[in-house]
This record gives C-alpha cells, structure tokens and sequence, in this order.
C-alpha cells in the first residue's frame, strides 16, 4: 500500500509540478516560486537546486522505467555542463543569473558534491560517459583544493582561496567544518561508487566513516554534533533530527555498496543508535520535530525532515524488523499527504508548518528557491518504491 501511494505522489504531485519550471529560454529551471504560485522567471538559479533537479529527473527516469523523463534530466545536465561549471578555475558556481551568467562565484564543497551525485545518477540513466569524467573532475578538485589531512572543508573564493562559510553555517556560529557537508560529499561518492566503482572514492568513503564514527558521532548522547572549528571541536549544542534520520539510512546505503561485513560491524551500531534517539526524542504528533537547540526543541515540522523521517524509519525497520519503525514512517506519510502537501492546483509542498496552529503554514516561504527542491521528497517516493510492500 505504502509503495503505491509513494508512486502515485510522485506521478500526480512532484514530477507534475517540476517539470512545467523547466526554461526552455535560458536553460535550466527557474529559481523560484512564491507562496501564491507566482514563477520568477528571472530568479538566481542555485546551482544546487539544478544539480538536485538533475539528480531527480534521473533517478526517477530509473525508478519509474519511463523514458520520456530523460529528455528533463538532459534539461538540467545541458545547463550544468554549459554554466554551472567554471571553465577557467574548474568547479561548480554556487548560484548563476537567471540567463545562466555567474551570480554567486562561491566555490563551496557541498555544492561540488551534489553535482557529483547528479552527475552520476545521470550517468546511470543515459549512459552518458562525459556525465562520469565530469563528475571525476569534481572528485579531484574536492580531495585536491577543499580538504585538509582531518577533512573536508568548507567555502572558497573563485580561484579556491578560503573563505568564511556562511552559507552552512546558522544559529549563530561560523563553522570551519560541518556535519551536512561531509554526509553529502559522503552520499556523492556513494552513489558514483555504486554506478561506476571508483576506486578513489571508495577509498575516501572508509576515510568519512571513520570520521562519522570518531568525530561526528557523539557516543553518550546517541546524536550527531553538526558545527565544527577546524580540528572538529564542537561549536553548539544542537541536535539536527532530520540529518540525524538521514544519515542513519545514507550510511547504512553506504555500507551496502561497499559490501564490507566488518566495516558493518562496526558502524552499523551507530547507525541502529541514530534511528531509535530520533525515534524517541523527535517523533511527536504523526511528524518529526526540526531540531533542538541548548535543550529546547523547535517544534516547527519542516518538509524536508519529514521526507527523511519516512526513509529512515522505513530503513530502521528493514535492518531491525522492529514495527514501530514501518508505523511511524506510515504515519508519517500520511502527516505529509494530510497536511504538507499543499493542495491548490499546481502546487506541491509547503516549506513549513506550525504545530501550534493545527500544522498550517508558518508564513507565506516560497513553495520554490534554490534549497527547496524534488530532491527530498522524490527521493522519499522513489525509496519507498524500491523498499516498500
């Protein structure tokens, strides 16, 4: 039932929505859409949120076995490949004007990673072998310019100078190194070692998990720390429920690809810890809570942690057989249909919902810009299609 639900969404609500933003004029997707629907067709395009599209149109032309969402995922990979690169200092802008001309040159790790993650599921859906080149181009540039011999760092000016990373850094702290860069630089390498076996980021991937297990992971409090200096220090006392549920099953992905049975020994103990905190500490009222911060949880539910919650309950119930997992992703599913699925014509999720006026709206956030995007919640669909009864 669930899987038959989580493809009808993505037929009837996600690809629908996505792909009528595609720019057939400038290339691309446009940027933005306002709370009212209304397309600004001369937004920033976040490289980002083209790489995400990319990565969606690919993926769910495999998950679904539909050919004619390929020509959306050339949309998005035709862009990249002519304007989110930088072909006089190598690597991928943060954001471009909406003709496709340089906006944002910040050359940030993350940014690069994602590109690799589309990049390499596009490989998979096309066959297209410049796809994988391009994504090796990126791989060499993140372990050559964007890391040191503790990790990945973080922002770079154009010509890869360091840089103040305030654009993943928030609640007051300005981190040298964090949690959500290195889980998807972790994630990319994933997926490209999963669809073409690179050897140098396989041998990177056991580089991240140690780090995740002797750095990130925090052992007493069952959590992940997510603000670091340099010499991964935490900044902040946060705990990020929706990267916490995201990582367990993203390392737990991880470590089926690499098909190591004592590397699964001893991360998977991390991974079945993450799922059962967030489980008894975030999952409240049919969702998931955002986060809490010095001891005070933010209540409000936010549409990408509850895209995760579904995926990482689904898979803490794959790996333990315990059914409180599978409920609670169910549960949640139907929270996401009932109440973050927006229903006007033409819509898709709202950004954010106030559990203090019966889950509505917060405020009128865009329903599109350059982070909110079909890469959580497609995602969410095409894995409970592939993991579900």
């Amino acid at each position: 039932m669930l899987k038959k639900r989580a493809e009808e969404h993505l037929r009837n609500v996600i690809l629908p929505f996505w792909k009528k933003l595609k720019d057939d004029e400038f290339g691309g997707y446009y940027g933005y859409v306002d709370f009212d629907l209304n397309v600004d067709k001369k937004a920033v395009k976040g490289c980002i949120l083209n790489s995400r599209i990319l990565w969606f149109f690919s993926n769910a032309c495999l998950t679904l076995k539909d050919g004619s969402l390929l020509k959306y995922a050339e949309h998005a990979y035709d862009f990249m490949k002519n304007h989110c690169f930088d072909t006089e200092n190598g690597g991928i802008f943060w954001s471009l004007n909406y003709d496709g001309t340089p906006c944002d040159t910040t050359k940030h790790t993350y940014n690069q990673a994602f590109a690799i993650y589309a990049l390499s599921t596009y490989y998979a859906a096309s066959g297209d072998k410049e796809a994988l080149a391009l994504a090796d181009g990126l791989y060499n540039i993140i372990e050559n310019k964007m890391k040191d011999e503790l990790g990945y760092l973080e922002a770079f000016t154009i010509d890869f100078a360091p840089e103040s990373n305030e654009k993943l850094s928030e609640n007051g702290v300005m981190a040298e190194k964090t949690m959500n860069t290195l889980l998807h630089v972790f994630e990319a390498y994933t997926e490209c070692v999963r669809v073409s076996g690179h050897e140098g980021m396989r041998k990177q991937l056991y580089f991240m998990l140690d780090i995740i297990a002797e750095k990130i992971y925090n052992p007493e409090l069952k959590r992940q720390e997510v603000f670091f200096d340099r010499e991964y220090r935490p900044l902040i006392d946060l705990h990020s429920y929706g990267h916490d549920i995201e990582s367990a099953w993203l390392v737990d992905r991880c470590l089926d690809v690499l098909k190591d049975d004592g590397l699964k020994e001893k991360i998977s103990p991390i991974t079945k810890a993450l799922t059962e905190k967030i489980y008894e500490r975030a999952y409240r009222e049919h969702s998931l809570l955002n986060e809490c911060e010095n001891g005070v949880d933010d209540t409000k539910r936010i549409w990408w942690v509850q895209a995760e919650a579904v995926v990482g309950f689904y898979n803490g119930y794959q790996r333990t057989g315990d059914e409180k997992y599978k409920k609670a992703s169910e549960d949640i599913f139907c929270f996401i249909e009932d109440k973050l699925t927006d229903k006007r014509v033409g819509s898709e999720w709202y950004w954010c919902l106030n559990a203090e006026e019966n889950f509505l709206p917060t405020s009128k956030q865009p329903i599109v810009e350059p982070w909110k995007c079909p890469y959580h919640n497609g995602r969410m669909c095409m894995e409970l299609m592939n993991r579900a009864d």
